[in-house]
């Protein structure tokens, strides 16, 4: 009796410090994209380091996506994601104190702001999903791996550090696209 207990313990230990690590990763996405637009914003980033960030950004989302697949993410898992995450960065604040700077007015400068912007928003929706039980690991998982595809798609339209008109409207279907998934996965009924 006292070594089932003991067994339930640790069991439920381990299950709760799977679900914190994978609510800490997700938060610090956010942080990691408001830091993005911040820096947009103040022309500290162009678009085309913008645009570098968000490529590893994509990394990170799909390495959590990766990890978040079986329902609970490993300790080592979470030190790879951890470190992944130091080294973004670390580089977002290499990126915001060299020489190079952005026109935050610039129509380029204004496409990427809205769409890390975006990237911030949707980020937050799953770690407040997350949170509040609405979305299990399997959901988070799948609507992480929806924000690398974001991600991804927003590093190739500013690679050559302009942001385009028609560039912006494709990434602003994939948001929508993303924006969609998870209000479904958040609103079934599936929870944790």
């Amino acid at each position: 009796m006292l070594a089932n207990r003991l067994i339930l313990t640790i069991a439920l230990g381990a299950l709760a410090s799977s679900a914190f690590a994978q609510e800490q990763a997700v938060s610090r996405d956010v942080k990691q994209q408001d830091r993005i637009e911040a820096g947009l914003q103040s022309g500290a980033l162009n678009t085309r380091e913008a645009s570098k960030l968000e490529k590893e950004e994509s990394q990170v989302s799909h390495m959590e996506a990766k990890a978040m697949r079986n329902g609970s993410v490993s300790s080592a898992e979470a030190q790879r994601i951890d470190a992944a995450q130091n080294k973004v960065s670390q580089d977002i604040y290499r990126e915001k104190h060299d020489a190079q700077r952005g026109d935050p007015n610039s129509a380029s400068s204004q496409r990427m702001q809205a769409a890390v912007q975006r990237n911030a928003n949707q980020q937050a929706r799953i770690d407040q999903g997350l949170k509040s039980g609405e979305l299990t690991t399997h959901e988070a998982a799948r609507t992480e791996r929806g924000q690398a595809h974001v991600d991804r798609r927003e590093a190739r339209a500013g690679s050559d550090g302009h942001m385009g008109a028609r560039e912006s409207e494709r990434v602003q279907l994939a948001e929508n696209h993303q924006s969609g998934r998870i209000f479904r996965q958040k609103h079934d009924r599936q929870h944790n």
